[in-house]
């Protein structure tokens, strides 16, 4: 049974904007910010009475969704339809200038996320909102909901040592939050200071999935087509860490992985052995369009998910690149830095938040074993972040 859910825009909208009345403002958004009936919040901008919509910014991926390909930049431009200036939080700058935020008397912040912590755009959000404090800019964050739900937590917490664009809060990897309480959290124990204003969201509970809020779901990056690829992604992105595919450049991203050297079967008979919750596993054969191993044919698999409730996909990921190593140990291989702007620290370490998770698997730590070790560290962030949530 699905339940219509208004997030922030929703909420503003019915509210004829009338918190902006009066102020100059610019749009942090991209193709997902759109109300419930697919309007788009930079059309609901330019439509209110009383608000004058100064410049739009866009996170990585583009403002219009238009870079396909993970860690491409993109320039800003103005826009040919209504003059407006879009400014790049992807490429020469990903905190806004003081230049950027000139005249503008509030952020607007509309952004959906997918509940993982290397998903960068909480991250665009936390500088912008380190900016405006800086530049005495006020943020207005329109909430929407965590499609994973956020009601589960999963994975290990970000050692700050190893902050970087894939992480820059102390959140599990998949963080059980809404955009506006990430921003919340950030605004008070990172003590960014900024003026934070969040419109919640009316009908929503922490433990529904995007599928029961009854609401559209639109990409919001190119290789996130769909829910159920959302949901894998907590755990396969760290795939990007490796010299293994995770599906970019196929129809069906991060539910499908592999490289030329795993042999399907083998594969998948090891991986189910594990008896891993929620989940199987098809053996399969792919070519990447773009991306690792373009045009070259991968043996691999493909994951289903059975049981989403149950499912852990960070175990599940850990689990996979623990069977890669052991069936293939002389080909399996760490991919080497730069990744997301990090030149030095291994991309993996950067992912998980630090390098225990990479030498546990390195000295061949059973999956569950190396999971065991997150609850800890869950128990003391869901302390840490209990004031921060705003939803049952």
């Amino acid at each position: 049974m699905t339940h219509r859910v208004s997030t922030g825009l929703d909420v503003l909208k019915r509210e004829a904007f009338s918190r902006l009345k009066g102020r100059r403002v610019g749009l942090l958004c991209h193709p997902a910010s759109v109300d419930a009936d697919l309007a788009h919040a930079l059309d609901l901008f330019l439509a209110a009475e009383g608000v004058e919509l100064v410049r739009l910014f866009g996170p990585q991926h583009g403002i219009l969704g238009q870079t396909q390909d993970n860690m491409v930049e993109w320039s800003p431009f103005r826009d040919p339809e209504t003059g407006l200036e879009c400014c790049s939080l992807y490429g020469e700058h990903r905190k806004p200038t003081a230049g950027m935020l000139e005249g503008l008397d509030a952020l607007v912040v509309d952004l959906q996320d997918v509940g993982a912590r290397y998903y960068t755009f909480n991250w665009t959000m936390l500088l912008c909102m380190e900016a405006c404090a800086e530049a005495g800019v006020d943020v207005v964050v329109l909430d929407r909901p965590n499609p994973v739900n956020a009601a589960v937590r999963e994975g290990p917490v970000l050692d700050l040592s190893y902050k970087s664009f894939v992480g820059m809060a102390p959140v599990p990897v998949r963080h059980g939050m809404t955009p506006g309480e990430m921003a919340g959290f950030c605004n008070d124990r990172l003590n960014v200071g900024c003026a934070l204003e969040v419109v919640g969201m009316e009908g929503y509970r922490r433990s529904q999935w995007f599928d029961e809020t009854g609401l559209p779901w639109v990409l919001p990056s190119p290789n996130m087509p769909a829910l159920e690829t959302a949901v894998v992604y907590p755990g396969m992105c760290l795939l990007e860490g490796t010299e293994l595919s995770e599906g970019r450049g196929t129809t069906r991203p991060f539910e499908i992985f592999g490289a030329p050297f795993v042999k399907p079967g083998r594969l998948v008979s090891r991986l189910e052995e594990m008896r891993l919750p929620g989940v199987r596993f098809r053996p399969l054969h792919f070519e990447p369009t773009f991306q690792k191993y373009a045009r070259d044919l991968c043996g691999g698999a493909q994951i289903h998910v059975t049981d989403r409730d149950g499912f852990r996909p960070v175990l599940t990921a850990v689990a996979i690149l623990s069977a890669v190593r052991e069936l293939w140990p002389d080909e399996f291989a760490w991919k080497r830095p730069p990744y997301e702007y990090e030149t030095e620290k291994m991309p993996v370490d950067i992912l998980a938040g630090g390098d225990t998770l990479r030498l546990a698997i390195e000295a061949g730590t059973d999956p569950r074993e190396i999971a065991g070790a997150w609850d800890s560290e869950l128990i003391g962030f869901e302390k840490l972040a209990a004031a921060s949530l705003r939803y049952e």
